[in-house]
């Protein structure tokens, strides 16, 4: 099926558009228990041979995504035992759901991501993942992986992504039995400590196929800008030292964006975009990445890996009482991959990724070359001191509505540098003094060609080792400022691509 840009689709999706995919799956419900007609085992998998950088495209999809398996709890009648585990009482829409209205949207990849309490992973494993792979049947145009949202231990949330493989349901269980803080009854102390975190992390780095954990909406429990609630920045630094190609990112822009809308597409007066309700979002994107020369340019400023992403966290849509928009909707995390599972996920792994709000760009690629080499978003480029560096940054705004019924358009560029100056002796550092704006490229430094726009930087003299990012906006703000609340997220558009590093010799 042919990715189609979302500013072709014209305005929300119909109500009896959803109630009609919800009310053909509510014919098949006693499918989604154990034993009835779908086997909980992974289909046969091989890895995927090699891909080449030609065979990659840009792919869209979102990483944070909850069915009906994301429960509520209900006190058993007997206060010894655990509660009882209430199917669609945290969010309500079936995996098979999510995955149509995630190809509506135009995604190419999803992952399911529930969490619980008390003995969720018997539920996941038992009839989470057979849903699973009849969604993967029914919707074959996205690539579904099998995940869940960790109830991370001395933190809040994390998305855990598990490899697409024959083992991926027995993997995901012993994740989610051991390590989740919410999975035994009582309550046991020792599962809500940083160093159990820590021992779950090299858990998950020692599987025969490591999964991938991203730090959800890091910013959420804040209490204000540089004031850090569950997840601080000594805390990631931890999980990344810890497993490095597991713990690799964070939510840059977090999900519940349409939590300041009316059910009828109104700005809600009292709405905050994300949940954010102490510390708020700026231009829709979590304080840890929005802010120039904040923690997210810390760790780059020590050469970590460390990349952002962008999602729905999509439990109930704001037209039917919730605070989300569908998968796709609003917010995609693009990866440059090839349409295989190990692909998309060896590019969240390594940063082949940029990531977009209301449609804004559907393609974004930045290349630096200098001597005879080249590094692409998430690349590393190697070049002789003194030497100069050529940045050519191509954007593609696309033409037509999105999904808001939106015409938005790029209206200034950022080419963003930093210098990396090695490892934090303050393991709280959330703040790297060298970063900067090198270059704001408005509409008349660009050439146009139909939907791409082009521009040219040239990196003087570089002596030392560095990095650049990119990101953009379709509003006036030279830094994106705190978003009040009942603001229409639609009309406050960001985009951000993930770092080349750049090192001399």
């Amino acid at each position: 099926m042919p990715m189609i840009s979302c500013k072709t689709r014209q305005g929300l999706l119909g109500a009896a558009v959803v109630m009609a995919l919800f009310a053909d799956v509510m014919t098949t419900t006693a499918f989604a228990h154990p034993g009835h007609a779908v086997q909980p085992v992974a289909p046969a998998h091989r890895k995927s041979p090699p891909v080449k950088a030609s065979e990659r495209r840009w792919l869209a999809g979102d990483h944070h995504v909850h069915s009906w398996f994301s429960v509520s709890l209900k006190p058993g009648a007997d206060p010894s035992q655990p509660p009882i585990l209430v199917k669609a009482g945290d969010a309500v829409n079936p995996i098979t759901v999510n995955a149509r209205m995630a190809a509506r949207h135009g995604l190419a990849w999803m992952v399911a991501t529930d969490h619980g309490g008390p003995n969720h992973s018997k539920l996941n494993r038992d009839e989470a993942y057979p849903e699973l792979l009849r969604a993967r049947v029914e919707t074959p145009s996205v690539l579904q992986f099998w995940g869940m949202e960790l109830d991370t231990p001395a933190a809040e949330h994390s998305s855990v992504i598990l490899p697409h493989s024959a083992g991926e349901r027995d993997a995901l269980f012993g994740i989610e039995s051991r390590y989740n803080r919410r999975e035994p009854w009582p309550a046991d102390p020792a599962r809500n400590q940083e160093a159990f975190m820590l021992e779950a992390l090299r858990h998950m780095k020692a599987l025969a196929d490591p999964p991938i954990v991203i730090a959800n909406h890091p910013s959420r429990s804040a209490t204000g800008v540089g004031q850090y609630g569950l997840v601080s920045p000594a805390e990631l630094r931890n999980w990344n030292d810890t497993a490095p190609d597991v713990a690799v990112g964070m939510e840059g822009a977090p999900g519940h964006q349409a939590s300041s809308l009316k059910p009828d597409g109104s700005p809600k007066p009292q709405g905050d975009r994300g949940g954010y309700g102490r510390a708020p979002t700026m231009g829709g994107f979590d304080q840890m990445t929005a802010k120039l020369g904040g923690f997210w340019d810390a760790m780059l400023g020590e050469g970590r890996r460390w990349w952002v992403t962008s999602t729905s966290d999509s439990h109930r849509h704001y037209t039917d009482g919730g605070e989300d928009f569908w998968p796709g909707e609003y917010s995609k995390t693009y990866v440059k991959a090839a349409r295989t599972y190990d692909d998309v996920l060896d590019g969240l792994r390594t940063g082949r990724i940029f990531v977009t709000l209301g449609d804004l760009v559907s393609e974004v690629d930045v290349t630096a070359t200098a001597a005879g080499a080249k590094a692409d978003i998430g690349g590393r480029l190697e070049v002789p001191a003194g030497s100069d560096v050529t940045v050519v940054i191509r954007v593609r705004d696309p033409a037509g509505k999105n999904f808001g019924g939106f015409s938005p358009s790029v209206a200034r560029i950022d080419l963003i540098q930093g210098d990396i100056v090695g490892p934090a002796s303050d393991r709280a550092l959330d703040a790297n003094p060298t970063t900067r704006v090198v270059r704001a490229f408005p509409p008349s430094s660009w050439a146009r060609e139909g939907e791409t726009l082009s521009m040219v930087h040239v990196l003087k003299n570089v002596r030392g080792p560095t990095y650049i990012r990119v990101r953009g906006t379709n509003g006036a703000e030279g830094e994106p400022l705190p978003d009040p609340l009942g603001e229409d997220p639609w009309s406050d558009l960001w985009f951000y691509a993930n770092p080349i590093f750049i090192v001399t010799k």
